[in-house]
């Protein structure tokens, strides 16, 4: 297996200039957050919306990504250290064996998805946009987002797959010697498939104007393509020992994604095509 594993230990920061260090992860994430602030300027312009509200949309979805995502990692993969440990949700840092900074290493992207989801909510009441016309839209550069962070987990070494002898195996050596599943490139790949199907029926198709149907299918195909590839990923704990580890945690936290996004298909066949 060795012989054809790719070995893979690259330094998690791009580069330094003096104390600051600029890690590939936070790039990848300013990168989807810019990239999906001027396709929404240009969805936005193209729908005749007000631009001018975009910079307050990204402050909400900022906060609401990091808070859910942080949160959702606390609550359902590591409670039981959490739970002792309640300032460490909030602060990015660790006081025991010693007090160090850390910054927030645990991100979950189910929580990600409902903090953003309620970012979005109280976005919409506040501005008086209908919800689901901008979570359809939303959903474009936030599939977009994923890919690009699945890439910033690859240059982490984290979220691995399970052992195997495939030829485009990697080995973590941050983590062992043993060839695994490249899990995060397949994610990122799946991701960016999505994104172009969902970028392709908004500009292409009449999609768009089935409230809730690209949110929908956002859904479906988003969480659907986890619920495959956690076949692939290393246990990473969490809830599914509720469940007797039938399922890992991503698969659990994913069918409810997967239900909700079929119902808003099914339900946008039925809301008037032209509604804004």
């Amino acid at each position: 297996m060795m012989l054809w594993a790719i070995e893979w230990n690259p330094s998690e920061i791009l580069f330094q200039i003096g104390p600051i260090g600029i890690r590939w992860y936070s790039l990848m994430f300013a990168l989807g957050f810019g990239i999906g602030y001027w396709m929404m300027r240009k969805i936005f312009i193209h729908e005749k919306k007000n631009p001018e509200v975009l910079d307050t949309l990204l402050l909400y979805i900022v906060i609401g990504t990091v808070l859910g995502a942080r949160l959702g990692h606390c609550l359902f993969y590591d409670w039981d250290y959490f739970k002792d440990h309640p300032l460490e949700i909030f602060l990015p840092v660790t006081f025991e064996p010693e007090f160090r900074f850390i910054g927030y290493r645990g991100l979950a992207s189910h929580g990600g998805a409902i903090g953003v989801a309620l970012a979005l909510w109280l976005f919409s009441r506040k501005y008086r946009m209908p919800l689901l016309w901008l979570m359809d839209r939303i959903a474009i550069p936030v599939a977009l987002t994923g890919a690009f962070i699945r890439i910033g987990n690859l240059m982490n070494s984290e979220i691995i797959g399970k052992p195997t002898d495939v030829p485009w195996a990697f080995v973590f050596r941050r983590v062992d010697d043993i060839p695994r599943h490249p899990v995060q490139l397949y994610e990122s790949i799946a991701y960016f498939i999505i994104f172009i199907l969902l970028y392709t029926a908004y500009w292409k198709t009449s999609l768009r104007f089935r409230r809730g149907a690209l949110l929908g299918w956002f859904f479906v195909l988003v969480f659907g393509a986890r619920f495959v590839l956690e076949v692939f990923k290393r246990s990473q704990g969490g809830i599914e020992s509720w469940f007797g580890n039938a399922l890992s945690t991503g698969q659990i936290l994913s069918i409810p994604f997967i239900l909700i996004g079929a119902y808003l298909i099914y339900q946008s066949r039925k809301i008037s095509s032209h509604a804004r």
